[in-house]
């Protein structure tokens, strides 16, 4: 019986879309390819999800690569990328909401940096989350099987009795190896529900 909900934050509960934070700087063209390959696409912005490194740390390697004109948009992407606001999935706190009403354990499990805990309380729906699992605090990633271990420790549920959400396939097969229930998310809330629905869930 599934009596736990587990949800990824990027893209499921918020929409985390580096091509949006680039044209509301305004950048365009070179520039734009620039700071994506050298930001978001860069080992520098996976090793604050890690907690290896800090986001100062992480700016000065991005910055080693990238021309003195685009230093600024580059630490905005890094340090300001939640302002001057947050792009809420739509419908998707309502149904927090509903599960958590409907008596459901509701849990997030996000990569993300230590940085993470700045925002999290200006999310739509956060309130209803019982408690949170950062990779940034544990310095490991999903995929990684010890992450969802972790969780199951820290949240203190069973994987069997939980379903987690998440838009990435490669973290949802490594829910399904670590025993969960993981559903994909397509930017579909519709069809989320019947996939819960699928699950026993009530909604």
């Amino acid at each position: 019986m599934i009596k736990n909900i587990i949800f990824d934050m990027g893209n499921v509960l918020i929409y985390f879309d580096p091509d949006t934070f680039i044209k509301r700087e305004g950048l365009t063209g070179e520039d734009a390819k620039l700071i994506k390959r050298e930001v978001f696409q860069s080992s520098a912005w996976a090793k604050t999800d890690r907690n290896h490194i800090t986001e100062d740390e992480a700016l000065q390697a991005m910055c080693r690569h990238l021309p003195e004109h685009l230093h600024d948009a580059a630490r905005k992407m890094v340090m300001e990328w939640d302002k001057p606001a947050l792009f809420p999935v739509p419908g998707m706190a309502e149904l927090v909401k509903q599960l958590k009403d409907n008596g459901y354990g509701i849990y997030l499990l996000s990569n993300a940096s230590c940085r993470q805990h700045e925002y999290w309380p200006r999310i739509p729906g956060s309130e209803y989350f019982e408690d949170t699992l950062i990779s940034g605090d544990y310095q490991i990633l999903k995929p990684q099987p010890e992450i969802y271990m972790a969780a199951m420790n820290r949240f203190h549920v069973k994987a069997d009795e939980c379903v987690f959400i998440d838009d990435s396939i490669a973290n949802i097969e490594g829910a399904d190896f670590c025993g969960l229930h993981g559903i994909v998310f397509h930017d579909d809330l519709e069809e989320l529900k019947e996939r819960l629905r699928e699950e026993g869930v009530r909604i």
